[in-house]
């Protein structure tokens, strides 16, 4: 059994144990008492150095703690090493946890809104609560609530107290025995195993960035003390680099922005007009000096170097448009095919490609007037192009 240091004292850097077990597959260290926090409640594990070997891994293994190391070559059972954890990344992650379970309590009591599940990663932490939907308004308020509550300096206790006895707790525990409860002064119990400072004003700043909706709930995502700082820095860099971009100021970015946008969409409008202008003008060159089978049908087969094959969409549909002819696209890049009949060639496109892709392992179809499909190499269009006579 591992004694947790980290229970009492989230604050301790380093500590002596004694090593009981070595497990030399796993690379796996098994101390009496460890400071070492392993994965576990949404928070990552600690990184740091046992003697002189590197700390890569902590797994929770219920009632022990096991410490994965770069190499455990030098280590032996019944000595006694020096732990050292990796102080940053650990105040790191207990200025974002403490910050979350401020979040969660501000949720929770100013909106009702209880929290579902809860995530830390390395460059940003999320909290997903039961709410529908958040919006701006919402969210800024309860960024300016924490950090209000924040700057009080509010104590943040550690006590141990029997599971069922446990009165207050914002969710209620199914654990038996004893429950490690984790206290904001006056704001909220929670039963958890993890790291966090003993002041709130160690958090130092929340920074909510954003909110996505899942399935029923919401997810916000927030960072803490000197991710908040780095954060925010960040987000007015890539704002005044775009701002210099279109040569204004960073306040005015919004409105030009609406504005190049709708000037954008008006441009793509008009550029498939011409588009669709330039196919019909293009078309009507191709159609008449197109041959004419005993049939009365013209086939027409256009080749794209470099190109999709649904660039020549809007050539395919003008030449069908014009009556009384096949029309066969092939493209390289990806390799693919698209085969248009006008409505008197007597061909239904859509069938007809979907059976000679198949037949070279390529994938597609469509309707009787427009069809188009892939193959896995540039050597098939070959084969699918004379089995539909071109």
């Amino acid at each position: 059994m591992t004694h947790r240091l980290y229970y009492t004292d989230a604050y301790l850097e380093a500590f002596t144990a004694t090593v009981i077990a070595v497990d030399q597959d796993t690379r796996s260290v098994y101390l009496d008492r460890s400071a070492f926090y392993p994965t576990s409640g949404g928070q990552p594990h600690d990184l740091g150095t046992l003697g002189a070997a590197s700390v890569v891994n902590v797994i929770d293994e219920n009632d022990r703690v096991a410490h994965v190391l770069a190499s455990v070559e030098t280590i032996t059972v019944g000595q006694s090493i020096e732990g050292r954890v990796d102080w940053p990344r650990r105040f790191d992650f207990m200025q974002q946890h403490t910050g979350q379970h401020l979040l969660s309590a501000l949720c929770g009591d100013d909106f009702g809104w209880p929290t579902l599940s809860v995530h830390f990663g390395a460059d940003y932490c999320t909290v997903d609560v039961a709410a529908p939907q958040i919006d701006a308004t919402a969210l800024r308020g309860i960024e300016q609530h924490a950090n209000a509550i924040i700057t009080q300096n509010r104590k943040v206790s550690v006590s141990f107290e029997e599971a069922g006895a446990a009165q207050g707790l914002r969710k209620p525990s199914d654990r038996a025995g004893q429950l490690r409860i984790i206290a904001i002064e006056g704001i909220d119990r929670s039963g958890c195993g993890g790291t966090h400072v003993r002041r709130l004003g160690e958090i130092g700043s929340m920074l909510v960035r954003r909110v996505e909706k899942m399935k029923g709930a919401t997810r916000i995502e927030f960072v803490c003390g000197a991710r908040s700082v780095a954060r925010a820095r960040a987000d007015a860099d890539l704002l005044a680099r775009a701002a210099r971009t279109l040569s204004a100021a960073p306040e005015e970015l919004p409105a030009l922005v609406e504005s190049q946008l709708q000037r954008v969409g008006e441009l793509e409008r008009e550029r498939k007009r011409l588009v669709v202008d330039l196919a019909r003008c293009e078309a009507l060159a191709l159609w008449k000096d197109a041959p004419v089978d005993a049939n009365g049908i013209r086939r027409l087969r256009i080749i794209l170097n470099n190109k999709p094959v649904r660039d020549a969409e809007p050539l395919a549909q003008a030449l069908s448009a014009l009556g009384t002819c096949i029309v066969l696209v092939l493209g390289d890049t990806p390799p693919g095919i698209m085969l248009a009949a006008a409505a008197d060639s007597g061909l239904d496109a859509g069938s007809v490609l979907k059976s000679a892709l198949a037949a070279v392992g390529g994938r597609g179809g469509g309707s009787p007037r427009m069809a188009q499909g892939s193959v896995p190499h540039t050597e098939a269009l070959r084969s699918v192009a004379e089995s539909l006579g071109f």
